[in-house]
């Protein structure tokens, strides 16, 4: 099993006098001004809470978005801080964006262009020229804040996700010889049939072919992106060394599957500040003496929210003697409210909630509960701990880290993992209940099936899937990535009349 002491000999192996340099949107840590004070939030999503224990062990440089309201007032004047505020261990560079760039590079390309179309989620694409430009701009933005933190060093650049995508180009272009680059897509890659609507199709190649190291969560993702490439560039391709050649420029592209920190999680579970905020939540929501099926992602129209409480809905329709004795609480943190279709499906989980509540409840009990609001990390272990089941019915993802952190908190052996085939975890752990959420009959039945599994084959299945977890952990996926990283030679520099090339 792959720990943080071992991802840390790794590194003060083969990385040498090298820097090491992550590069994403979302940054790990948000100050925000709270009632005349400045908070600290660490950052949500999987990226985060799969890199922020990398860093950590890495005492490197994390490049990012600064997007809370108060992140100036605490970085210097180069945008620079030392983080966790309360163990630094290493530094973040924030990356100051105007508003304009934030909508069409973010709200608008990011998420309205690239996010529906790699999610096979019948979202329509949206491209507009604005946005591509905005695009573009905030690339090269990073790209430039990325040299900086370089200087006249040699580094080691690890790029997160599809925000970026032009980076590695821009990057090779400006310091060929300094940096190595890799990149790791978080999403699924499309097909060819879907990616080719693309109007930018090129543009994005070309700047993820200027990698010297692509990574995805699967070989069937990693299948599609040789594929797109095969129909779209002139290039070789040696599918037995997982490797395209364009130009004189070898990328390499490899499968990543991506984990959390499992010792760190299992250990934090049990300590007392987690107990705490569980005895609060219970009694906060009334959860005492019932079942809790727990949904728990940020509200996004790729995590199959609405088919998960149509299928709680079945569920209490097929089994009416389940009404009173379980709650189905679904947790989420709103985003990207900007662009309309989030609007349109908070207003649907609304819809839906009230629905269902009017249908099923009694006098003195109601079976959903919707929560929107930001967690800490403690609080979020807390609520695994409280779900009887955590139920994860993403219609399309590349992985789905919550339910590898569900499992991370179940020392207990007691809780059950309902999960859609349609993870890149359901390759993993297939010991969950799997489930199809478009078949709302057969996602109720998998949901009855986890509540209903006899105390010894449920502990059976939670066991062998935290060995898995245990296993696969996130020091072993950032340490592969690394190995292949490490791997890369720098390319010599040479000098003559005045002039390097």
């Amino acid at each position: 099993m792959w720990t943080k002491k071992d991802l840390q000999q790794l590194i003060k192996d083969k990385m040498g006098d090298y820097l090491f340099i992550v590069v994403s949107n979302r940054q790990p840590y948000v100050h925000v001004s709270k009632k005349g004070k400045i908070e600290c939030q660490r950052g949500a999503g999987g990226v985060i809470t799969a890199l922020d224990p990398v860093m950590q062990a890495c005492n490197g440089t994390w490049v990012a978005f600064g997007s809370g309201d108060a992140d100036r007032k605490v970085a210097d004047k180069a945008g620079r801080l030392k983080v966790p505020t309360d163990n630094p261990a290493y530094t973040l560079r924030r990356v100051w964006l105007t508003k304009e760039e934030e909508n069409g590079y973010y709200y608008g390309y990011s998420n309205e262009a690239l996010w529906p179309l790699c999610h096979t989620a019948f979202e329509r694409p949206q491209f507009r020229k604005e946005d591509w430009e905005c695009y573009r701009k905030v690339n090269e933005k990073f790209a430039k804040a990325v040299i900086d933190e370089v200087g006249g060093k040699k580094a080691f650049v690890w790029i997160q996700d599809y925000h970026l995508c032009l980076l590695p180009k821009y990057l090779k272009e400006i310091a060929p010889n300094q940096l190595i680059v890799a990149h790791f897509w978080h999403i699924p890659w499309p097909s060819y049939e879907t990616f080719r609507i693309c109007p930018q199709k090129k543009e994005l190649l070309d700047g993820l072919l200027a990698n010297d190291l692509l990574g995805f969560h699967i070989r069937y993702h990693c299948d599609n992106f040789f594929n797109v490439v095969d129909r779209e560039v002139e290039c070789k391709i040696d599918r037995e060394r997982f490797s395209i050649v364009r130009g004189g420029h070898e990328t390499l592209v490899r499968p990543y599957p991506i984990s959390v920190d499992f010792e760190g999680i299992d250990k934090m579970s049990a300590s007392p500040n987690v107990a705490k905020a569980k005895n609060s939540l219970v009694e906060e929501f009334g959860l005492s003496g019932t079942k809790v099926l727990l949904g728990l992602d940020r509200i996004d129209y790729t995590k199959g929210i609405p088919e998960r409480l149509l299928a709680i809905d079945r569920l209490l329709e097929k089994h009416p003697e389940l009404k009173e004795k379980i709650v189905f609480l679904q947790m989420g943190e709103i985003s990207r409210l900007h662009i309309p279709k989030y609007k349109v499906l908070n207003d649907e989980l609304n819809a839906l909630v009230e629905e269902i509540n009017w249908k099923h409840s009694t006098d003195s009990w109601k079976p959903v509960i919707l929560v929107r609001r930001h967690l800490s990390f403690e609080e979020l272990l807390a609520f695994y701990h409280i779900g009887d089941v955590c139920v994860v019915s993403s219609l399309h993802d590349g992985m789905n880290l919550v339910a590898k952190e569900f499992i991370s908190t179940c020392s207990d052996e007691r809780g059950m993992l309902v999960l859609s085939s349609f993870t890149g975890a359901s390759r993993e752990l297939t010991d969950a209940i799997l489930v199809n959420p478009y078949d709302r009959e057969q996602f109720s039945e998998g949901i009855f099936r986890a509540l209903t599994l006899p105390e010894e084959e449920r502990a059976k299945r939670m066991k062998k899937m935290r060995e898995v977890v245990g296993h696969d952990n996130i020091y072993r996926w950032a340490g592969m990535v690394l190995a292949d990283l490490f791997k890369f030679e720098f390319k010599e520099q040479f000098v003559q009349n005045g002039t390097s090339f």
